[in-house]
């Protein structure tokens, strides 16, 4: 409870003090193109071949001769927008993008950047949180579509290649009582775990005391962090939302 109220308290101090909207904005783009551009390629593999692998092990599951064929794609392209892109893209932004936040404002605070930053009457966790928060939450949706749509192409791609179904039938299936709330659900999801995230990472690296290996240590604790509360925040909204 500590923590949590310390927590709590952080996030308020970022909105005290703050700088001008000029030097904010040339922060948050470069944290966008750190946190987004620079997860492109890591994002795209993985959906790639969730999608993939979801394909393969739906069609072999589905064995029964009165299932239909298009219901592999049905099930894909759900499981793809509702936990697959982003859930598991939300874990994988918080060991890359996550770790680097926390390992990046405890080096800080070790080097007594953030010191001199406090001694020049700069508030130094909104100078250098609130541009990562911001960028996190602009980046992370945009990712979490690019994940939805290369899942179901990887999909699409592996199941023509191993002919477990053909491609009019995986096109059928993907069109097939599509619910629409399913896509600003994913995208409400992508919000919260993006805000998670980076506040969480933030905080594990703004309070690092010691030297080098207690940054390691904040970084492990921010990816460990990360996750349990992605985990119960997904929960969480499924109850809510759905």
């Amino acid at each position: 409870m500590k923590n949590f109220g310390r927590y709590i308290l952080f996030l308020i101090s970022l909105i005290q003090r703050r700088e001008s909207f000029k030097t904010y904005f040339s922060l948050t783009i470069n944290e966008c193109i750190k946190i987004g551009y620079d997860s492109l390629f890591i994002v795209s593999i993985v959906s790639v071949f969730i999608g993939a692998v979801t394909t393969i092990q739906t069609a072999y599951n589905l064995v029964s001769p009165f299932i239909p064929d298009y219901i592999i794609a049905l099930v894909v392209r759900d499981m793809t927008l509702l936990e697959l892109s982003p859930t598991i893209i939300a874990i994988v932004f918080a060991g890359k993008v996550g770790s680097n936040i926390a390992a990046e404002i405890g080096t800080m605070r070790i080097t007594e950047q953030i010191d001199a930053l406090e001694v020049m009457g700069v508030n130094s966790s909104s100078y250098l949180v609130l541009p990562k928060i911001v960028a996190s939450i602009l980046m992370f949706p945009i990712l979490v579509i690019l994940s939805a749509t290369l899942a179901i192409s990887g999909g699409y791609m592996a199941g023509v290649l191993t002919e477990v179904i053909t491609g009019a039938e995986y096109i059928y299936g993907i069109r097939y009582e599509f619910n629409p709330f399913n896509l600003p659900f994913a995208l409400i999801k992508a919000y919260v775990f993006a805000f998670i995230v980076s506040s969480i990472s933030s905080f594990q690296g703004y309070y690092t005391s010691g030297g080098a290996l207690e940054v390691g240590k904040s970084s492990t604790n921010a990816v460990t962090n990360s996750c349990i509360a992605i985990l119960i925040a997904d929960y969480l909204l499924a109850q809510i939302l759905l």
